[in-house]
């Protein structure tokens, strides 16, 4: 049964894939506005089911919190679309007097989506795909596939009706490991969006696509001596509570300043967070971490009553966090991994420098280059920390949460965040549009280069390109301003003695600009292969007409590129071609799936 659905699996992605690269020749050629319409249509729609698709995410999932869930499909579907709505993804998208930047697409997007933010991620990788021309099949999380499903839906009919193609968001049903490896690495996959555990993350890096894959967010936050301590614990308690913890940037660890110590405590038992003891740690820890220290997934997305009861603690009724006293950070120490849950764990140390240091630990331990954040007063404590931090995320006075993915900072708004070179990543930034396509610049020359051989003049050029005849040696030599007549003499006797008197002279052939089929313009120069006989000379044929008639009348070209095959799928043209035709290996990628070619 699992290897028929790993074949189903299997299928389904080549055929996805297949059909979103046929229809991105489509895509690809839309004006902006059409881009923008259709986008605006898919956020509109994402944003009218937001409430409904969230609630189905916790339903199907069991992790986090309904009107949470709202509120991140409301922040993917507005906020995102928003930010990005002015962007231009087509044509000239910067211009300077010394470099014009083009923007292209780069193709077919996979889109790997998680089971923690199913719906939010599905809507964000939808909405950027499309908007820089791309075209995306996503491979949901198994236990998220119907609520997935269901926001592609919603999606992609809002936009076919503003002209995009069907086929240009695809959604695979059944999504096994081995059906999301043939999505990753077919050939005509162009780059991958991974959202999920390191594992995939690292098959999405291996798969040899480019890949944007985003890694594990063991956060931690210190409170720093000069810090508002009730905002501070606000906020804290604001990011990590959120949908019971699901989204990689919310806090997971608070590093203390040992003055505020008692005043940061005091502030989490006032605004609702319990504090363990020691063995309730202990018991804790056992639920939170499997045998082999990994994340009990049983947890995830769990609000505190839940995990409780499982744990088998007495906590008091509406406690929003669970806080352990945690004496280290590593494998013996299983509160202090990402716990993607209402658990934080807490640190107290003396001052910046050791702050810094416990919250590099933290970061170290499955967490590298995502984020790190601080609550002080100082500015410049703010960036000696960050400064401090392998993170690609520092947030200041905000809940990590919110702030990471730009909802209460200035960052670009995304739900995919990289995590540099420090987690594996191919990219820090906040993952867009504008990381989907490929700019070309039209550089001027700014400086010229300096040669120690000048440029000949137009005269000169023309003189040695011309070959030699018998008007050519009629020129007299000149040397020194003078007519040397003795090597004009001898240059006519060498001509003479060459020549036939019954052959007149011959000129090669010039090569010429050629017609290909659909609008390109190629041509090589013509073949002289040696003439019939004994002779040395040879002589040239005829330059070779780029289409050859065939004997029912079809005539086949010379040479196919990429755009010309675009060119023939938008007009729903053929392109003939025969044993001699050139086709590049791009255009024979887009042709031979979208049955362009014709033999004649």
């Amino acid at each position: 049964m699992s290897v028929d659905k790993d074949l189903v699996s299997v299928q389904q992605a080549r055929d996805l894939v297949e059909a979103a690269y046929r229809a991105h020749a489509q895509v690809a050629a839309f004006d902006q506005a059409k881009i923008d319409r259709i986008c605006e249509a898919m956020a509109q729609a994402a944003l009218r089911e937001a409430a409904r698709i969230g609630a189905m995410a916790v339903e199907e999932t069991g992790f986090g919190v309904p009107d949470d869930k709202r509120e991140k499909n409301r922040f993917a579907a507005e906020d995102v679309w928003n930010y990005f709505r002015g962007l231009r993804t087509k044509g000239v998208v910067s211009e300077s007097k010394d470099v014009v930047e083009i923007a292209s697409p780069r193709g077919v997007v996979a889109g790997i989506v998680p089971s923690t933010n199913p719906t939010s991620t599905a809507i964000f990788k939808v909405l950027i795909a499309i908007k820089s021309r791309n075209v995306i099949v996503l491979s949901p999380h198994p236990s998220a596939a119907k609520c997935i499903n269901e926001t592609v839906r919603v999606m992609r009919e809002a936009a076919v009706k503003e002209g995009l193609p069907a086929e240009a968001i695809g959604c695979m049903a059944s999504a096994t490991i081995e059906g999301t490896e043939t999505l990753m690495k077919h050939k005509q996959t162009a780059v991958i969006l991974a959202t999920g555990g390191i594992g995939l993350v690292r098959a999405a890096y291996s798969s040899g696509k480019p890949a944007f894959g985003v890694g594990p967010g063991n956060v931690p936050v210190c409170v720093e001596r000069t810090a508002d301590v009730p905002k501070a614990v606000q906020d804290i308690l604001t990011g990590k509570c959120f949908d019971n913890g699901t989204i990689c940037a919310s806090e997971q660890a608070v590093v203390c300043d040992a003055p505020v110590e008692q005043a940061v405590r005091d502030q989490f038992k006032a605004q609702g967070a319990y504090f363990l003891s020691a063995s309730e740690a202990d018991q804790l820890g056992k639920v939170v971490a499997t045998p082999q220290r990994s994340l009990n997934p049983a947890i995830v997305g769990k609000s505190v009553e839940v995990i409780a009861k499982m744990a088998g603690l007495n906590v008091p009724p509406g406690t929003r966090c669970l806080l352990a006293d945690v004496g280290g950070v590593g494998r013996d120490y299983p509160l202090s991994m990402e716990k993607l849950s209402p658990i934080l764990a807490f640190y107290v140390v003396d001052g910046l420098a050791k702050c810094a240091e416990r919250s590099r630990e933290v970061l170290g331990y499955g967490g590298m280059g995502h984020t790190a954040g601080i609550h002080t007063r100082s500015r410049e404590a703010a960036v000696r920390f960050g400064g401090e931090m392998p993170a690609s995320r520092i947030t200041v006075n905000t809940p990590t949460t919110h702030g990471a993915i730009g909802f209460s900072t200035a960052l670009p708004p995304s739900m995919t965040l990289g995590c540099g070179s420090w987690g594996g990543n191919v990219t820090s930034d906040n993952v867009s549009p504008l990381h989907l396509m490929d700019i070309k610049r039209v550089a001027f020359e700014t400086r010229p280069v300096k040669s120690t051989r000048p440029a000949a003049s137009a005269q000169s050029s023309t003189r040695v390109s011309t070959p030699v005849s018998a008007e050519t040696v009629r020129q007299p030599a000149v040397a020194g301003g003078k007519i040397n007549r003795d090597e004009i003499a001898a240059i006519v006797d060498k001509f003479l003695a060459g020549k036939r008197v019954d052959e007149p002279p011959t000129r090669s052939p010039l090569p010429r600009p050629v017609e290909v089929e659909a609008g390109s313009m190629y041509a090589g120069p013509a073949s002289e292969p040696p003439r019939a006989g004994n002779g040395a000379q040879r002589t040239p044929e005829p330059v070779k007409p780029v289409r050859e008639t065939s004997t029912n009348g079809r005539q086949a070209v010379e040479f196919v590129s990429e755009d010309d095959v675009r060119r023939a799928i938008q007009k729903g043209e053929k392109i003939y071609i025969n044993a001699r035709t050139i086709i590049t290996p791009a255009a024979r990628d887009i042709g031979e799936p979208g049955e362009v070619f014709a033999k004649v």
